[in-house]
């Protein structure tokens, strides 16, 4: 299936996160097609400097890009997001709710207040994001998208940072179901996709690291690789990178829904009695 696709130069995008990573390589590819560009992020000289490039890449300059200090966990600010985006260029047309952080957890030895923030950040955002531009794009009558960034941890689930994974589980489950009313809606020319990076070198991922690891790609090649699957119609934009391929995604997910099938232990893929099984299952690849 083809879609229209709404990247028509003059059209307005709004990017959460867009001051670093994959929301600012996606900003400014963007820019550079001719659209509008709102990139949202938390206040500061990070802030700054990502609008200087959005600008910077767009044929409209400074004018072709508008920069919104905004904490997505806060329905008050996203609603403030909405009607500045609105204000300056129009309606909506790109949604992307990529805002997301990951600082590590667990279970019994975590601050609970580090947990609410993952999960008001990482789920809450999108849901924000969702409910406060959906009617408005909707209503403009026009093809529009909204793209959540989701997570293959939110899929397979892998030991280690179980708020994360909680955060970006909800991601999957919530675009499912907002696909699902958008195209139950009379008229609706809006669409909905999950973004499920591979290993994206950036700030959430560096962990100290100054250089991208040979295994990981670029924010660049994801979003490239986002824009092909857009225009392709694709709701699950699976994202291979240099080390793990859309084939070993598969079984690796296959393998988790398969605990559920044959009653194995949770998380049996880094259990001792079944994480050989798994290795063997995988050894064709």
């Amino acid at each position: 299936m083809t879609i229209d696709t709404p990247f028509t130069p003059g059209n307005c995008a709004v990017v959460t996160g867009g001051a670093s990573g994959i929301g600012l390589a996606a900003a400014k590819l963007f820019a550079a097609m001719g659209l509008n560009v709102v990139i949202a992020d938390l206040p500061g000289e990070r802030l700054a400097r990502a609008a200087a490039e959005v600008a910077a890449a767009s044929p409209n300059g400074a004018k072709g890009a508008l920069a919104a200090s905004t904490d997505v966990s806060q329905l008050a600010e996203v609603e403030a997001l909405e009607k500045a985006a609105t204000s300056a260029f129009g309606p909506v047309a790109v949604l992307m709710n990529n805002a997301g952080i990951g600082p590590g957890s667990s279970i019994l030895a975590s601050d609970w207040q580090a947990w609410r923030r993952v999960v008001d950040v990482n789920l809450w955002g999108i849901i924000h994001g969702a409910k406060v531009f959906a009617p408005g794009m909707i209503a403009s009558g026009r093809q529009a998208m909204i793209v959540n960034t989701g997570s293959k941890q939110g899929i397979t689930t892998p030991p280690g940072d179980p708020a994360y994974n909680l955060s970006k589980a909800g991601v999957k489950a919530f675009t499912e179901a907002l696909q699902h009313e958008l195209r139950n809606v009379e008229g609706c020319k809006v669409t909905a996709h999950l973004l499920i990076p591979g290993f994206v070198f950036t700030s959430l991922t560096a962990h100290g690291r100054g250089q991208k690891p040979a295994g990981a790609w670029t924010p660049e090649q994801t979003v490239a690789f986002m824009m092909g699957e857009l225009k392709a119609g694709t709701f699950y934009i699976l994202c291979p990178d240099n080390e793990t391929s859309r084939a070993l995604d598969e079984r690796r997910m296959a393998w988790a829904i398969g605990d559920i099938i044959e009653n194995r232990p949770p998380l049996s893929r880094w259990h001792k009695d079944y994480a050989e099984a798994f290795k063997k299952s995988v050894a064709d690849l």
